[in-house]
């Protein structure tokens, strides 16, 4: 018991300093990203497109790129360590601890949830030098970047589980991550779209993280908040309940 409570924080630490010895990359070259986003597009849509009445499209478009850059990292951290790792053959030696799928778990999901977080943090700070939004909610601001963080750091250790090589991988992100994050509300309101494209905005449960975090700087937002959070956490709970299952057969990692 004591041994596989320890284990998870060593497997923890080792995950957190797995991305944080190389935060040029991992850190400072998303932050950078967010930062070129907001200014091609504030630059040029900040006199064009107006949203929820007085918010400058500038401030608008800070939550969401914060947001795009907690999911995104999130997913990458766990799905990039478990590819790495079953390729590298170095997975072997985590196998022959006594960790159980549960250490699996909160060690490699714990480590995603930092990164975004931090990743997150980076890019308001820096994005907040172009415009200073309200920060109307912030327990909501707080609950939505907790929440979307832990679900694509989990959808990232289901996809590490089931990726065998780096272009599995990159169709699980090119195809399902990016497309789902970039039509989640980042860039605009869904209320500017058609009514058939408003429709699919809402089958899209990348929308509701987005949605809900940027209702915590404004006190405004597209759905209720309540509603966001409900979707969010039960779709955490699923991807979660799906994770723990694969991880306790073994799936992929044990012969």
């Amino acid at each position: 018991m004591i041994a596989g409570a320890l284990g998870w924080r060593a497997l923890l630490y080792k995950e957190t300093l797995r991305f944080w010895k190389v935060g040029a990359q991992t850190i400072g070259a998303p932050v950078l990203t967010a930062v070129l986003y907001l200014m091609v597009f504030g630059h040029v849509l900040e006199d064009h497109v107006k949203v929820y009445g007085s918010v400058s499209y500038t401030a608008f478009l800070i939550p969401g790129l914060v947001m795009m850059s907690v999911l995104q990292n999130a997913f990458a951290n766990s799905s990039s360590s478990l590819i790495q790792s079953k390729i590298m053959g170095s997975l072997v030696f985590v196998l022959l601890t006594p960790l159980s799928h549960w250490g699996w778990f909160f060690a490699y999901v714990g480590s995603s949830v930092l990164r975004g977080l931090i990743v997150g943090m980076g890019v308001l700070l820096v994005t907040l030098f172009f415009a200073v939004p309200p920060f109307a909610a912030p327990l909501w601001i707080v609950v939505f970047a907790f929440l979307g963080a832990a679900l694509l750091g989990t959808l990232g250790l289901i996809a590490g589980l089931w990726a065998e090589k780096f272009d599995q991988m990159a169709v699980f992100q090119n195809f399902l991550i990016m497309p789902m994050t970039f039509l989640s509300g980042v860039f605009y309101s869904i209320h500017s779209l058609p009514a058939f494209w408003q429709g699919v905005s809402h089958a899209n449960p990348f929308f509701y993280m987005i949605d809900g975090f940027r209702y915590g700087f404004f006190g405004i937002s597209d759905v209720s908040p309540w509603l966001s959070l409900g979707i969010v956490g039960g779709a955490w709970l699923v991807v979660s309940a799906l994770a723990v299952h694969l991880l306790r057969i073994g799936y992929k990692i044990r012969g």
